[in-house]
């Protein structure tokens, strides 16, 4: 996975989180730095852990689904986008609560990386052109920085978008990591296609 498509995967992702973040910029009375970064390093922080621990466990199986883990990359990439998606026309969670209290950020940062988590599966199943796996996982642990900063930044904002425009922008946000995330499923997949032929 070359840089523009980390860099594309990685805000792809980062628009769950920055949706709730319009939502907690919208409902807070006063916004500053402090309480934009405090949503930024929550949701960021979650977003790099969660690929590692997917692409941990995908390793494990890594040897099992070598013959369809292309394919496998376009169901993950091809489901989470899709109900990206999904959720961005679902009524009824567009609450907006400004707390930035620990377990209300925690439930928070774990419901907007399990997307992350799948991500991290299918990191196994494309992994980066090298040839020994000590470069892979060094290449694994880049991606999910660039990730987890690429979220902090986005999130951040979304506290401020969120404290100026309302909730304009939260389905839209979520629309577009949505396709963004199908369009690099099926760039995988017909890549994989292609390179059969």
């Amino acid at each position: 996975m070359g840089l523009l498509e980390l860099i594309v995967l990685s805000v792809g992702l980062a628009m769950d989180a920055f949706a709730v973040s319009v939502c907690k910029g919208l409902a807070m009375k006063s916004i500053n730095i402090r309480k934009a970064c405090i949503c930024g390093v929550w949701f960021g922080t979650f977003q790099a852990i969660m690929p590692v621990i997917g692409y941990l466990a995908g390793v494990r199986f890594a040897s099992y689904i070598v013959d369809i883990d292309h394919f496998i990359a376009f169901v993950l990439l091809l489901a989470i986008g899709g109900n990206m998606i999904r959720e961005a026309y679902t009524s009824g969670d567009d609450e907006a609560d400004a707390s930035l209290g620990f377990k209300t950020m925690l439930m928070m940062a774990i419901a907007t990386s399990i997307d992350a988590l799948a991500v991290g599966i299918t990191l196994v199943c494309v992994p980066a052109e090298v040839i020994s796996s000590a470069s892979v996982h060094i290449n694994t642990l880049i991606a999910a920085l660039v990730i987890g900063v690429i979220t902090f930044i986005i999130s951040s904002a979304g506290v401020w978008i969120g404290s100026i425009f309302g909730l304009k922008y939260k389905s839209k946000a979520e629309t577009v990591g949505g396709i963004v995330l199908i369009a690099l499923g099926i760039r995988i997949l017909v890549e994989h296609l292609v390179n059969k032929i």
